[in-house]
């Protein structure tokens, strides 16, 4: 107790701290605030058993702010995946009015991948190592057309670099094509570029867009928080024109709130990466 070490009670550890040097006084307190630091790492180490990756694509952004507000109050990082896609306001996610968004993100921490520039999705694979794909966006907005190796990296590395004129903030090499729809000549085109696609889990996809009567808020809710498993990559939108009934914030918090009292933590993408959250 402190009465044994010091009999004089707190007056002599006052007396103790007078006839110390200032600069041995900093550094025993520096030595005991990182002892209660390293105690406090372990403690939230030892209570994360679970990991998922939370992410999310585009989409038409309406519920975009509101996620971020969530993440940002769970202490909760996530990776975005992005295509320039239309929004709720008219204009596309990689508009210029778009950029302070981006820009806090990349401040908070989180990660972003591609989603090709025109959410061009992929139709078939082609002849001679080639694919067809329909943009969604963009000139060819609508038109299957046949994209070689050169096309196709084009169209994914082209979200990064605008990112870059946005945010001064490279995206991870990741990219996810959407609808998560691929075959094994479209990996390999991602891969020779230098991109690694990730799509998501079945327990992962949390239907977002599903339609809301049929599959109302709290039957999502449930079914996510019951069967994700550690390892999991989950996948919802940042916005979605066929559901009226919004997935976020209804869905999100509380599944957080849900997981993390499954001992899940909440890592980054791609999964190598060294900066994680709890």
């Amino acid at each position: 107790s402190w009465s044994l070490l010091y009999p004089k009670g707190w007056m002599g550890v006052s007396i103790i701290m007078k006839r110390m040097s200032h600069n041995a006084f900093i550094r025993i307190t520096a030595v005991l605030l990182l002892g209660c630091f390293s105690l406090g790492a372990f403690a939230q180490t030892a209570e994360c058993s679970k990991k998922v990756y939370l992410t999310f694509d585009t989409g038409n952004m309406a519920v975009a702010e509101k996620v971020a507000e969530i993440l940002k109050r769970q202490n909760v990082k996530a990776t975005f995946f992005l295509a320039n896609e239309k929004t709720f306001r008219g204009d596309f996610s990689l508009d210029d009015s778009w950029k302070a968004y981006w820009q806090e993100r990349v401040k908070e921490g989180h990660h972003f991948g591609s989603h090709t520039y025109d959410h061009t999705y992929f139709v078939k694979d082609g002849p001679k190592g080639e694919v067809f794909e329909k943009p969604q966006f963009g000139p060819k907005a609508g038109m299957t057309v046949l994209y070689n190796e050169a096309a196709m990296c084009k169209e994914i590395r082209r979200v990064d670099q605008r990112f870059q004129e946005l945010t001064d903030h490279p995206i991870q090499k990741i990219w996810r094509a959407p609808g998560g729809k691929t075959s094994p000549t479209l990996i390999r085109m991602g891969n020779m570029c230098g991109y690694e696609h990730i799509g998501w889990d079945p327990a992962g996809f949390l239907g977002d867009e599903l339609n809301s009567e049929k599959h109302p808020n709290s039957a999502l809710l449930d079914k996510a928080s019951r069967n994700i498993k550690d390892g999991d990559i989950t996948m919802a939108h940042l916005g979605i024109w066929s559901r009226k009934d919004p997935w976020a914030p209804a869905v999100l918090e509380q599944l957080i709130v849900n997981l993390k009292a499954r001992g899940f933590c909440f890592g980054l993408l791609p999964k190598n990466s060294v900066n994680q959250s709890k």
